[in-house]
Protein backbone atom coordinates (compact mmCIF):
# COMPACT_ATOMS: atom_id res chain seq x y z
CA UNK A 1 0.00 0.00 0.00
CA UNK A 2 1.11 3.43 -1.07
CA UNK A 3 0.50 6.31 1.74
CA UNK A 4 1.33 9.02 0.65
CA UNK A 5 1.27 11.68 3.80
CA UNK A 6 0.72 15.43 2.80
CA UNK A 7 2.86 17.35 4.83
CA UNK A 8 1.85 20.91 3.63
CA UNK A 9 -1.76 19.77 4.83
CA UNK A 10 -0.69 18.70 8.08
CA UNK A 11 1.16 21.82 9.02
CA UNK A 12 -1.66 24.35 7.84
CA UNK A 13 -4.02 22.52 9.44
CA UNK A 14 -2.15 22.69 12.76
CA UNK A 15 -1.41 26.10 12.62
CA UNK A 16 -5.29 26.62 11.57
CA UNK A 17 -6.32 25.31 14.48
CA UNK A 18 -4.04 27.14 16.55
CA UNK A 19 -5.36 30.29 15.95
CA UNK A 20 -8.26 29.49 17.94
CA UNK A 21 -6.93 30.45 21.28
CA UNK A 22 -7.36 33.31 23.99
CA UNK A 23 -3.94 33.93 23.97
CA UNK A 24 -1.57 35.31 21.18
CA UNK A 25 0.75 32.67 19.26
CA UNK A 26 2.86 31.25 20.34
CA UNK A 27 0.80 30.45 23.83
CA UNK A 28 -2.30 28.48 23.13
CA UNK A 29 -5.41 28.57 25.53
CA UNK A 30 -8.38 26.73 24.48
CA UNK A 31 -10.70 25.89 27.50
CA UNK A 32 -13.68 23.30 27.60
CA UNK A 33 -16.91 24.60 26.20
CA UNK A 34 -15.09 28.97 25.56
CA UNK A 35 -15.83 30.47 22.82
CA UNK A 36 -12.66 29.14 21.10
CA UNK A 37 -13.11 25.75 21.80
CA UNK A 38 -16.80 26.06 20.15
CA UNK A 39 -15.28 27.95 17.41
CA UNK A 40 -12.51 25.36 16.70
CA UNK A 41 -14.96 22.24 17.06
CA UNK A 42 -16.82 23.75 14.23
CA UNK A 43 -13.68 23.66 11.71
CA UNK A 44 -13.02 20.84 12.89
CA UNK A 45 -15.87 19.14 11.71
CA UNK A 46 -15.57 20.63 8.45
CA UNK A 47 -12.60 19.44 7.79
CA UNK A 48 -14.37 15.74 8.94
CA UNK A 49 -17.05 16.89 6.74
CA UNK A 50 -14.80 17.59 3.19
CA UNK A 51 -13.11 14.27 3.68
CA UNK A 52 -16.59 12.32 3.70
CA UNK A 53 -17.02 11.34 7.12
CA UNK A 54 -20.58 11.06 9.04
CA UNK A 55 -20.32 13.51 11.78
CA UNK A 56 -21.49 12.28 15.36
CA UNK A 57 -21.83 14.28 18.79
CA UNK A 58 -22.68 12.80 22.44
CA UNK A 59 -23.83 14.75 24.85
CA UNK A 60 -20.93 15.64 26.97
CA UNK A 61 -19.39 16.76 23.20
CA UNK A 62 -17.41 13.93 22.07
CA UNK A 63 -16.99 14.00 18.29
CA UNK A 64 -17.01 11.00 16.30
CA UNK A 65 -16.10 11.50 12.47
CA UNK A 66 -16.59 8.06 10.97
CA UNK A 67 -15.39 6.66 8.02
CA UNK A 68 -17.69 3.40 6.90
CA UNK A 69 -16.20 0.11 6.36
CA UNK A 70 -17.53 -2.73 4.28
CA UNK A 71 -18.88 -4.94 7.11
CA UNK A 72 -21.60 -3.21 9.31
CA UNK A 73 -21.94 -5.87 11.59
CA UNK A 74 -17.81 -5.68 12.70
CA UNK A 75 -17.09 -3.59 15.77
CA UNK A 76 -15.41 0.03 14.34
CA UNK A 77 -11.72 0.77 14.73
CA UNK A 78 -10.78 4.12 16.66
CA UNK A 79 -8.28 6.86 16.79
CA UNK A 80 -8.17 10.46 18.55
CA UNK A 81 -7.37 13.01 20.90
CA UNK A 82 -8.10 16.24 22.56
CA UNK A 83 -8.01 19.87 21.30
CA UNK A 84 -8.49 21.54 24.83
CA UNK A 85 -5.25 23.18 25.74
CA UNK A 86 -4.06 24.67 29.36
CA UNK A 87 -3.69 28.38 29.62
CA UNK A 88 -0.27 29.17 27.87
CA UNK A 89 0.25 25.84 26.32
CA UNK A 90 1.62 25.05 23.14
CA UNK A 91 -0.01 23.64 19.63
CA UNK A 92 1.05 20.69 19.49
CA UNK A 93 -0.43 18.54 23.01
CA UNK A 94 -3.76 16.51 21.49
CA UNK A 95 -3.98 18.35 18.49
CA UNK A 96 -1.31 15.93 16.69
CA UNK A 97 -3.18 12.86 17.34
CA UNK A 98 -6.71 14.77 16.29
CA UNK A 99 -5.14 16.48 13.05
CA UNK A 100 -3.03 13.66 12.66
CA UNK A 101 -5.68 11.47 12.71
CA UNK A 102 -7.85 12.33 10.34
CA UNK A 103 -4.62 12.92 7.84
CA UNK A 104 -3.72 9.27 8.23
CA UNK A 105 -7.39 8.08 6.67
CA UNK A 106 -7.40 10.65 4.23
CA UNK A 107 -4.41 9.29 3.48
CA UNK A 108 -5.69 5.59 3.11
CA UNK A 109 -8.56 7.04 1.36
CA UNK A 110 -6.56 8.29 -1.27
CA UNK A 111 -4.16 5.18 -1.45
CA UNK A 112 -7.62 3.62 -2.49
CA UNK A 113 -7.40 1.47 0.63
CA UNK A 114 -10.64 -0.30 1.65
CA UNK A 115 -11.72 -0.69 5.05
CA UNK A 116 -13.43 -3.54 6.39
CA UNK A 117 -14.51 -2.60 9.77
CA UNK A 118 -15.59 1.10 9.99
CA UNK A 119 -12.63 3.73 11.41
CA UNK A 120 -13.60 6.47 13.65
CA UNK A 121 -11.41 10.10 14.34
CA UNK A 122 -12.58 10.80 18.18
CA UNK A 123 -12.45 14.29 19.26
CA UNK A 124 -12.65 14.08 23.78
CA UNK A 125 -13.51 16.40 25.31
CA UNK A 126 -11.82 18.08 28.39
CA UNK A 127 -8.31 16.26 28.21
CA UNK A 128 -7.12 18.57 30.03
CA UNK A 129 -8.60 19.22 33.75
CA UNK A 130 -8.56 23.09 33.75
CA UNK A 131 -11.93 23.84 33.82
CA UNK A 132 -13.29 21.47 36.25
CA UNK A 133 -10.01 19.87 38.28
CA UNK A 134 -10.31 16.48 36.36
CA UNK A 135 -8.98 15.35 33.66
CA UNK A 136 -10.19 13.25 30.48
CA UNK A 137 -13.47 14.13 31.52
CA UNK A 138 -15.32 12.92 28.06
CA UNK A 139 -13.06 9.81 27.92
CA UNK A 140 -14.34 8.91 31.42
CA UNK A 141 -17.88 9.14 30.95
CA UNK A 142 -17.01 6.97 27.80
CA UNK A 143 -15.99 4.51 29.53
CA UNK A 144 -18.23 4.46 32.53
CA UNK A 145 -15.16 5.15 34.74
CA UNK A 146 -16.90 8.92 35.78
CA UNK A 147 -20.24 8.19 36.38
CA UNK A 148 -22.64 11.03 35.03
CA UNK A 149 -24.45 11.64 38.81
CA UNK A 150 -20.73 12.67 39.99
CA UNK A 151 -20.29 15.02 36.60
CA UNK A 152 -23.67 17.15 36.71
CA UNK A 153 -21.97 18.84 40.38
CA UNK A 154 -19.36 19.81 38.69
CA UNK A 155 -18.46 23.56 38.65
CA UNK A 156 -15.54 25.86 37.54
CA UNK A 157 -13.64 28.24 39.19
CA UNK A 158 -16.62 31.11 38.34
CA UNK A 159 -19.54 28.64 39.65
CA UNK A 160 -20.82 27.91 36.31
CA UNK A 161 -22.10 23.70 36.47
CA UNK A 162 -21.18 21.95 33.47
CA UNK A 163 -24.59 21.02 32.87
CA UNK A 164 -25.33 24.81 32.37
CA UNK A 165 -21.98 25.04 30.18
CA UNK A 166 -21.97 21.95 27.95
CA UNK A 167 -25.86 23.33 27.12
CA UNK A 168 -24.58 26.51 26.05
CA UNK A 169 -21.84 24.85 24.05
CA UNK A 170 -24.75 22.81 21.64
CA UNK A 171 -24.43 19.54 23.46
CA UNK A 172 -28.27 19.10 25.34
CA UNK A 173 -28.41 15.11 25.66
CA UNK A 174 -28.37 12.66 28.79
CA UNK A 175 -25.17 12.10 30.43
CA UNK A 176 -26.40 8.53 31.04
CA UNK A 177 -25.92 8.16 26.87
CA UNK A 178 -22.36 8.74 26.49
CA UNK A 179 -21.25 5.59 27.77
CA UNK A 180 -20.00 2.93 25.59
CA UNK A 181 -20.16 -0.73 25.84
CA UNK A 182 -17.05 -2.98 25.72
CA UNK A 183 -17.10 -3.90 22.60
CA UNK A 184 -18.27 -1.06 20.45
CA UNK A 185 -14.21 -0.66 19.44
CA UNK A 186 -12.02 -3.20 18.57
CA UNK A 187 -9.30 -1.20 18.87
CA UNK A 188 -8.01 2.29 19.89
CA UNK A 189 -4.68 4.09 18.89
CA UNK A 190 -3.69 7.32 19.99
CA UNK A 191 -0.84 9.75 18.29
CA UNK A 192 0.48 12.20 20.71
CA UNK A 193 3.77 13.81 21.05
CA UNK A 194 6.29 12.10 24.10
CA UNK A 195 6.23 14.76 26.28
CA UNK A 196 9.04 13.64 27.56
CA UNK A 197 12.86 13.84 25.84
CA UNK A 198 13.84 9.87 25.82
CA UNK A 199 13.09 9.69 21.88
CA UNK A 200 14.84 13.23 20.89
CA UNK A 201 18.07 12.42 23.05
CA UNK A 202 18.57 8.91 21.62
CA UNK A 203 17.52 10.13 18.35
CA UNK A 204 14.40 7.77 17.83
CA UNK A 205 11.35 8.17 15.35
CA UNK A 206 8.57 6.57 17.50
CA UNK A 207 7.47 5.71 20.86
CA UNK A 208 5.60 2.72 21.06
CA UNK A 209 3.90 2.76 24.28
CA UNK A 210 3.59 -0.33 26.61
CA UNK A 211 1.56 0.98 29.68
CA UNK A 212 0.22 4.76 30.74
CA UNK A 213 1.11 5.87 34.35
CA UNK A 214 -1.23 5.38 37.15
CA UNK A 215 -2.89 9.01 38.21
CA UNK A 216 -4.33 10.09 41.23
CA UNK A 217 -5.68 13.94 42.00
CA UNK A 218 -6.10 15.10 45.79
CA UNK A 219 -7.35 18.45 47.15
CA UNK A 220 -6.11 20.04 50.64
CA UNK A 221 -8.07 22.45 52.46
CA UNK A 222 -5.89 24.26 55.12
CA UNK A 223 -7.62 26.87 57.11
CA UNK A 224 -5.51 28.71 59.95
CA UNK A 225 -6.70 32.00 61.56
CA UNK A 226 -6.10 35.42 59.77
CA UNK A 227 -5.10 38.69 60.99
CA UNK A 228 -3.60 42.20 60.60
CA UNK A 229 0.38 40.99 59.17
CA UNK A 230 1.60 43.61 61.90
CA UNK A 231 -0.70 42.81 64.55
CA UNK A 232 -0.64 38.96 65.04
CA UNK A 233 2.59 38.22 67.08
CA UNK A 234 4.62 34.96 65.19
CA UNK A 235 3.87 32.82 68.18
CA UNK A 236 -0.01 33.40 68.30
CA UNK A 237 0.27 32.39 64.18
CA UNK A 238 -2.17 29.62 62.96
CA UNK A 239 -0.48 30.86 59.05
CA UNK A 240 -2.29 28.55 56.48
CA UNK A 241 0.18 29.19 53.58
CA UNK A 242 3.15 28.47 56.26
CA UNK A 243 1.64 24.97 56.85
CA UNK A 244 0.51 24.39 53.00
CA UNK A 245 4.13 25.40 51.82
CA UNK A 246 5.17 22.52 54.05
CA UNK A 247 2.99 20.55 52.57
CA UNK A 248 4.04 21.40 48.97
CA UNK A 249 7.54 19.97 50.25
CA UNK A 250 6.42 16.94 51.92
CA UNK A 251 4.64 16.41 48.11
CA UNK A 252 7.76 16.23 46.92
CA UNK A 253 9.57 14.00 49.63
CA UNK A 254 6.86 11.74 49.32
CA UNK A 255 8.03 11.11 45.19
CA UNK A 256 11.32 10.94 45.62
CA UNK A 257 11.14 8.19 48.73
CA UNK A 258 10.26 5.66 46.25
CA UNK A 259 13.49 5.98 44.43
CA UNK A 260 11.59 5.13 41.05
CA UNK A 261 12.12 7.52 38.55
CA UNK A 262 8.24 6.63 37.56
CA UNK A 263 7.42 8.12 40.81
CA UNK A 264 6.17 11.87 40.19
CA UNK A 265 4.06 14.49 42.35
CA UNK A 266 3.51 17.65 41.73
CA UNK A 267 1.66 20.64 43.79
CA UNK A 268 0.40 22.29 41.09
CA UNK A 269 -2.42 25.22 42.48
CA UNK A 270 -2.13 26.61 45.56
CA UNK A 271 -4.97 29.22 46.46
CA UNK A 272 -4.32 31.53 49.38
CA UNK A 273 -6.97 33.71 50.99
CA UNK A 274 -7.62 36.73 51.45
CA UNK A 275 -4.32 37.19 48.88
CA UNK A 276 -3.22 40.26 50.66
CA UNK A 277 0.10 41.56 51.20
CA UNK A 278 -0.55 42.39 55.19
CA UNK A 279 -3.12 39.89 56.04
CA UNK A 280 -2.07 37.03 57.48
CA UNK A 281 -3.50 33.90 55.12
CA UNK A 282 -5.93 32.21 57.13
CA UNK A 283 -7.38 29.54 54.01
CA UNK A 284 -5.20 27.85 51.50
CA UNK A 285 -6.73 25.43 48.66
CA UNK A 286 -4.02 22.92 46.91
CA UNK A 287 -4.31 21.14 44.48
CA UNK A 288 -2.06 17.96 44.50
CA UNK A 289 -1.34 15.55 40.92
CA UNK A 290 0.65 11.96 41.89
CA UNK A 291 1.97 9.71 39.27
CA UNK A 292 3.40 6.40 38.64
CA UNK A 293 3.16 3.44 36.35
CA UNK A 294 2.88 1.01 39.50
CA UNK A 295 -0.76 1.48 41.33
CA UNK A 296 0.79 0.19 44.73
CA UNK A 297 3.79 2.31 44.76
CA UNK A 298 1.43 5.03 43.53
CA UNK A 299 -1.11 5.11 46.27
CA UNK A 300 1.80 4.33 48.62
CA UNK A 301 2.67 7.91 47.38
CA UNK A 302 -1.00 8.91 48.50
CA UNK A 303 -1.15 7.65 51.68
CA UNK A 304 2.16 9.20 52.85
CA UNK A 305 1.65 12.61 51.49
CA UNK A 306 -2.24 12.27 53.38
CA UNK A 307 -0.27 11.34 56.91
CA UNK A 308 2.29 14.22 56.34
CA UNK A 309 -0.58 16.70 55.82
CA UNK A 310 -2.18 15.43 58.77
CA UNK A 311 1.01 15.72 60.77
CA UNK A 312 1.76 19.39 59.69
CA UNK A 313 -1.72 20.68 60.43
CA UNK A 314 -1.73 18.85 63.81
CA UNK A 315 2.17 20.69 64.67
CA UNK A 316 0.19 23.88 63.44
CA UNK A 317 -3.06 23.65 64.74
CA UNK A 318 -4.73 24.13 61.24
CA UNK A 319 -7.76 22.57 60.14
CA UNK A 320 -7.03 19.95 57.23
CA UNK A 321 -9.68 18.70 54.48
CA UNK A 322 -8.31 15.95 52.54
CA UNK A 323 -10.33 14.82 49.34
CA UNK A 324 -9.31 12.77 46.63
CA UNK A 325 -10.61 13.89 42.80
CA UNK A 326 -9.50 10.51 41.09
CA UNK A 327 -7.53 7.85 41.83
CA UNK A 328 -6.89 5.38 38.80
CA UNK A 329 -4.98 2.13 37.58
CA UNK A 330 -2.52 1.96 35.18
CA UNK A 331 -3.63 0.40 31.60
CA UNK A 332 -1.09 -2.05 29.60
CA UNK A 333 -1.63 -1.56 26.30
CA UNK A 334 -2.44 -4.28 23.78
CA UNK A 335 0.34 -6.62 22.55
CA UNK A 336 -1.21 -7.82 19.43
CA UNK A 337 -1.40 -3.43 18.60
CA UNK A 338 2.04 -3.31 19.65
CA UNK A 339 3.30 -5.36 17.33
CA UNK A 340 1.21 -3.63 14.50
CA UNK A 341 3.02 -0.15 15.72
CA UNK A 342 6.68 -2.26 15.54
CA UNK A 343 5.69 -3.88 12.49
CA UNK A 344 4.66 -0.61 10.43
CA UNK A 345 8.03 1.07 11.61
CA UNK A 346 9.99 -1.86 10.25
CA UNK A 347 8.27 -1.79 6.98
CA UNK A 348 8.34 2.25 7.05
CA UNK A 349 12.39 1.95 8.12
CA UNK A 350 11.92 4.03 11.17
CA UNK A 351 13.59 3.48 14.38
CA UNK A 352 11.53 2.72 17.51
CA UNK A 353 11.83 1.93 21.06
CA UNK A 354 9.08 0.19 23.62
CA UNK A 355 8.30 3.42 26.34
CA UNK A 356 6.03 3.86 29.51
CA UNK A 357 3.72 7.22 29.09
CA UNK A 358 4.57 8.56 32.42
CA UNK A 359 1.97 11.37 31.04
CA UNK A 360 -1.95 10.25 31.43
CA UNK A 361 -4.63 10.01 28.14
CA UNK A 362 -7.35 9.97 26.77
CA UNK A 363 -6.28 6.38 26.14
CA UNK A 364 -5.95 5.12 29.77
CA UNK A 365 -9.84 4.93 30.06
CA UNK A 366 -10.52 4.15 25.88
CA UNK A 367 -8.61 1.05 27.09
CA UNK A 368 -11.34 0.06 29.60
CA UNK A 369 -13.60 -0.63 26.29
CA UNK A 370 -10.92 -1.76 23.75
CA UNK A 371 -7.60 -3.30 23.46
CA UNK A 372 -5.08 0.27 23.35
CA UNK A 373 -2.22 1.25 22.10
CA UNK A 374 -0.13 5.03 21.60
CA UNK A 375 2.61 6.01 19.48
CA UNK A 376 4.56 8.85 20.28
CA UNK A 377 6.96 11.17 18.36
CA UNK A 378 9.33 13.36 19.59
CA UNK A 379 9.25 16.87 21.09
CA UNK A 380 12.06 18.82 21.63
CA UNK A 381 14.11 18.67 24.51
CA UNK A 382 10.47 17.20 26.13
CA UNK A 383 8.71 20.26 27.09
CA UNK A 384 4.92 20.29 26.74
CA UNK A 385 2.55 22.55 28.34
CA UNK A 386 4.77 25.64 27.36
CA UNK A 387 4.25 27.91 24.25
CA UNK A 388 7.94 26.98 23.41
CA UNK A 389 6.12 22.89 23.12
CA UNK A 390 7.43 21.91 19.50
CA UNK A 391 7.59 18.99 17.41
CA UNK A 392 8.77 18.70 13.99
CA UNK A 393 6.82 18.42 10.93
CA UNK A 394 9.20 15.60 9.84
CA UNK A 395 8.26 13.76 12.90
CA UNK A 396 4.46 14.25 12.91
CA UNK A 397 4.54 12.88 9.65
CA UNK A 398 6.68 9.87 10.65
CA UNK A 399 3.75 9.61 13.40
CA UNK A 400 1.12 10.08 11.23
CA UNK A 401 2.46 7.23 8.86
CA UNK A 402 2.62 4.42 11.28
CA UNK A 403 -0.82 5.81 12.84
CA UNK A 404 -2.76 5.04 8.76
CA UNK A 405 -0.56 1.64 8.95
CA UNK A 406 -1.80 0.56 12.23
CA UNK A 407 -5.10 1.68 11.19
CA UNK A 408 -4.93 -0.32 8.14
CA UNK A 409 -4.02 -3.46 9.14
CA UNK A 410 -6.75 -3.42 12.52
CA UNK A 411 -9.14 -2.53 9.75
CA UNK A 412 -8.79 -5.11 7.62
CA UNK A 413 -9.20 -8.04 10.74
Amino acid sequence: MNLQINSEKLDSELQELAAFSETLSPAITRIVFSEQDVAARAWLKQKCLAAGLAIREDAIGNTFARWEGTDANSGSVATGSHIDAIPNAGRFDGTVGVIGGLEAIRALQKSGFTPKRSIELILFTSEEPTRFGIGCLGSRLLSGVLKPERAQTFKDREGNSLEDLRRCAGFTGDLHSVQLQPGHYTAFVELHIEQGPRLESQKLDIGIVTSIAAPAGMRVSITGSGGHAGGVLMRDRRDAFVGAAEMAIAVEAAALSTGSPDSVATTGICRVFPGAVNSVPSQVNLEIDVRDSELARRDSIVAAISEECKAIGRRRQLEVELETVNSDAPAACDPAIIGLISNACGEAGLTHMKMVSRAYHDSLFMSHLAPTSMIFIPCHLGISHRPDEFASLRDISNGVLILAHTLAALASQ
